[in-house]
């Protein structure tokens, strides 16, 4: 692979055999097809002898689940992990194998064989165990959100430029999710224009409190760092990345505890504005999906572009088509559904790549960071939503 490239060229590049039986439909004259089915778009064989060893630190959220099973597809060998948790050992066992429990978290750190470690801790353990993963000479990949202050955040950045190496965030609603990708090529290809503005709206299901369908944790804003800092992550790396902005302010936010009084720290609601050198994006986050709705969520992202809108529904489409990824794009010529579930998922495979090469096509480091710091400080400057 050319050293060094932009990491969009390398999404388009790798999948170029794919992304070209799109192109052509969005190039014809006439009425489109009103339903499609995406291709592959990306092609994983140029990747299939890659490999590096990598362990697993923490289980506390069960993304590590999708984490690990990520880095696995592009090479990664699952060396060992380390938990406390009987439960969540019994699982992960269950899910990989008789992989090997380390006795402590020193054991993976001075093990010169591993390259990599990923982990899902409780959210305001993430950032420090990623600092000492640096500092023992390995790469990281932290669930979302990785980081809960500015402080850890300043030191995370002191760390990267000190060791040299990676602190990923995987952005699983972006990076994990088909109908994203496929987004994301439409917009390379020009399928709308320039892209001018993002709407995300992200609910979520909280589950049956009375029955424990949450850890204690979970309701400390200063384990999980607020709602913004935790859910809104996924939706400003998204802003940040279709709008390929750099450089970004948040312009107003809002934070609130509409319905869960007795968890008094918790936040169930919130919102903000971003302005970026690239466009602007609005995002709203909850903890309100009905417990009649068959997912965990109706993610909903808008693109607004110059030429055209694209529509992303990526776990349901409530008007009856069933599954997920499902991918409305409105132009020139007409309204299309896209039907995203052949895509292939690139992050992986890019991600054990760059461990190699030490570069960044899987994800941009200033970029994953800039999404945190956008995150952090809107959190930090939210007011309290006024209801009548």
């Amino acid at each position: 692979m050319p050293n060094p490239v932009d990491r969009r060229s390398v999404l388009l590049s790798a999948g170029t055999a794919g992304l070209l039986t799109t192109l052509p439909a969005l190039a014809e004259t006439g009425p489109a097809s009103a339903e499609e089915t995406a291709p592959a778009g990306f092609d994983p064989a140029p990747f299939a002898r890659q490999s590096i060893k990598f362990a697993v630190i923490g289980l506390d959220h069960y993304h590590i689940m999708g984490m690990t099973a990520a880095v696995q597809r592009g090479g990664g060998k699952l060396s060992k992990f380390y938990a406390t948790d009987p439960k969540q050992i019994a699982d992960f066992k269950k899910q990989f194998g008789d992989i090997k429990l380390a006795k402590s978290e020193d054991e993976i750190l001075s093990d010169k064989s591993i390259k990599l470690v990923c982990g899902a801790p409780i959210p305001d353990q993430r950032a420090p165990l990623g600092i000492r993963v640096m500092q023992a000479g390995k790469d990281y990949l932290s669930d979302k959100p990785a980081i809960t202050t500015l402080e850890q955040l300043a030191e995370v950045r002191k760390t990267v430029a000190e060791t040299g190496k990676i602190f990923a965030i995987l952005y699983s609603e972006r990076l994990e999710v088909k109908a994203a990708i496929q987004a994301g090529y439409l917009v390379e290809a020009g399928a709308i224009g320039k892209v001018i503005q993002t709407v995300n709206l992200a609910p979520h299901r909280i589950g049956n409190i009375d029955a424990g369908a949450r850890p204690e944790w979970f309701w400390h804003k200063q384990r999980y760092g607020g709602i913004l800092t935790d859910i809104g992550s996924h939706q400003i790396e998204q802003f940040l990345y279709y709008t390929k902005s750099t450089s970004a302010r948040v312009v107003a936010a809002q934070t609130g505890n509409l319905a869960h009084q007795r968890f008094p720290e918790f936040e169930d609601f919130g919102d903000m504005i971003a302005a970026g050198n690239g466009g602007t994006g609005y995002i709203r986050v909850d903890w309100f999906t009905p417990d009649g709705l068959p997912t965990w969520g109706d993610g909903r992202l808008f693109l607004l572009g110059t030429e055209g809108t694209i529509e992303l529904r990526k776990y349901i489409d409530v008007a009856g088509r069933p599954g997920g990824n499902h991918l409305f794009l409105a132009d020139r010529k007409g309204v299309r559904h896209i039907d995203c579930n052949n895509v292939v998922l690139p992050f992986g495979h890019l991600f054990v790549r760059d461990i190699l090469d030490r570069s960044h096509h899987a994800q941009d480091q200033q970029e994953a960071l800039l999404a945190a710091e956008l995150v952090l400080t809107a959190q930090k400057i939210a007011t309290r939503p006024v209801i009548a």
